[in-house]
């Protein structure tokens, strides 16, 4: 099992983080299976950051082998849906870009790939209008609509299986959006697609 990320995927998150990078195709980095957080279990702060950030994301699981998939057919290499939580160890990644390094230590450390439940996309009225947004301790702090996404759910999939194959159960987080921000002990995350909550769980 693959997981895919893309970055740069919501000018409105470019803009926060003041990226002024332009890339003419979506930006893919992979994190390992032990980065997979689910079922609510509590994610535990790791001591080798002092900064760990939640991104959050619609997420999108394969359903079926495929290799250089035409955008036009991806639509069938998915049925499910969810929302998950990038989790992002910003102050690695700050000191590493500077550096000029690799920086998959501060975004495929294990835990840092929070799922929520799966639902069925036919759940859903159009992917690419869709209403996303989580709280921390019953406030909403980041929100979006995959509307706004600069590289389209089918576009990712067909972009990404030029270069690697993709099986059943791999999954990708399709970028986030603005509202970007730091996660601390006791927080409650909550996660929804539309008023549908998917993610709970505690940071510890």
């Amino acid at each position: 099992m693959k997981i895919f990320a893309i970055g740069l995927n919501y000018a409105s998150h470019n803009e926060e983080m003041k990226n002024t990078f332009q890339s003419t195709q979506p930006v893919v980095f992979m994190k390992p299976d032990t980065a997979l957080l689910k079922d609510g279990n509590p994610f535990f702060l790791p001591d080798f950051s002092e900064q760990i950030d939640y991104e959050t994301e619609i997420v999108v699981k394969i359903n079926r082998l495929g290799k250089n998939i035409a955008e036009r057919f991806a639509h069938r290499y998915y049925d499910e849906i969810t929302v998950g939580i990038d989790f992002t160890a910003r102050d690695l990644q700050k000191k590493l870009k500077e550096s000029g390094l690799p920086w998959e230590i501060c975004k495929g450390f294990d835990n840092s790939a929070a799922l929520g439940t799966f639902i069925s996309k036919n759940e859903v009225e159009n992917l690419q209008n869709l209403n996303f947004h989580l709280d921390i301790n019953g406030k909403t702090v980041q929100s979006g609509n995959t509307h706004d996404m600069i590289y389209s759910v089918d576009k990712t999939i067909a972009y990404i299986s030029q270069f690697f194959t993709l099986k059943i159960g791999d999954i990708i987080f399709t970028g986030t959006p603005a509202g970007i921000g730091p996660v601390k002990i006791n927080d409650r995350l909550e996660g929804y697609i539309e008023d549908r909550k998917l993610l709970d769980f505690c940071i510890k």
